[in-house]
């Protein structure tokens, strides 16, 4: 099952790395948030599986606490850009 779960984790890699390359050549800031959202998403993905074919509980959690982390990025991300179009910081629109 360990062997499964590692070539599982291979591939996902192998799939981020071509995922990135195409969407690295966006020229956009959203393209490249995508990106760092696609490498995030299968660094999680990689590490529950390396978490869960190793037995080590710890790797989970880092998973975990990053997925938590990329979720505030995209956030983040998303109100820097309305602000940028707008020119207009949310506390003045209000």
């Amino acid at each position: 099952m360990v062997d499964v779960l590692i070539t599982i984790c291979a591939l996902v890699l192998l799939m981020v790395a071509v995922g990135l390359s195409s969407v690295l050549r966006g020229p956009t800031r959203a393209d490249r948030m995508m990106a760092a959202q696609l490498f995030g998403t299968g660094g999680i993905a990689a590490l529950l599986l390396v978490g869960t074919a190793s037995g080590v509980e710890a790797v989970v959690d880092v998973a975990l606490t990053l997925a938590v982390l990329a979720a505030f990025a995209s956030v983040a991300f998303v109100k820097a850009d309305r602000q940028g179009e707008s020119g207009v910081r949310d506390e003045e629109t209000r």
